[in-house]
């Protein structure tokens, strides 16, 4: 009678192969492409097992960047943006070429420097249909757009918005220097109420304003769809 062959067993961990780094179920990790002229794939690690010849295997969740979105990347999506998708894969364990770490939006934002592995994520990604959630987000400043933390904004002291620089007619130099702002509805003469595109968001601690989730009627789909 022929001998059954053992089955797979769950492994606690794994080192990355010629480092000391070692990677468990929860780490995010970097991949290696098929295609060498490609980013690092970037993935989150669900499970890790062997086979019977000890060949190592990862069970991952894939997260997408904004170009391998089906909408592809736009103005307000950051260099450091991914996608937290609904794609799930086993691929051996041998491609992983390093660990990352994926931070919230908000963590994302306090940061002091961001490193080459820091990436930061606001939205799960549906890969068949394209779909975000959230679907919608806060806007900020005279373009409506929404927040981008690789873009700087200035806050006016009177609306409590966030503005760019350019949409002010300010270079990023000049606003660096300012003490104060004032947008121009609050520095005008004139008392009408702002636009009601315009409404007040909740700030961090630090003060800094995000766009994360529904901080305020939602006004922008992600999708693109209005």
């Amino acid at each position: 009678m022929a001998k059954t062959k053992p089955g797979k067993k769950d492994l606690d961990s794994y080192t990355i192969k010629g480092t000391n780094k070692v990677v468990r179920p929860g780490d995010c990790v970097l991949m290696r492409p098929s295609d060498t002229d490609k980013a690092p794939y970037v993935a989150k690690v669900e499970k890790i097992e062997a086979d019977h010849r000890n060949n190592a295997k990862v069970r991952v969740r894939w997260y997408y960047r904004p170009e391998e979105s089906i909408g592809g990347r736009r103005q307000f999506h950051g260099a450091k943006e991914l996608f937290l998708s609904d794609h799930f894969d086993v691929q051996s364990a041998h491609t992983i070429e390093g660990k990352c770490i994926v931070h919230t939006f908000k963590n994302y934002t306090k940061l002091e420097n961001v490193g080459a592995e820091d990436y930061f994520c606001r939205f799960e990604y549906k890969a068949a249909t394209g779909g975000f959630t959230p679907d919608r987000v806060a806007v900020y400043c005279k373009c409506e757009m929404p927040y981008n933390p690789d873009d700087l904004m200035v806050q006016c002291e009177g609306c409590k918005d966030w503005f760019h620089p350019s949409c002010m007619g300010m270079a990023i130099e000049e606003a660096k220097k300012l003490d104060h702002f004032l947008c121009s509805d609050c520095s005008s003469d004139d008392d009408a109420k702002r636009s009601l595109n315009s409404f007040p968001v909740s700030t961090t601690d630090e003060g800094k304003q995000i766009a994360e989730g529904n901080l305020g009627p939602p006004i922008v789909y992600v999708d693109g769809k209005q």
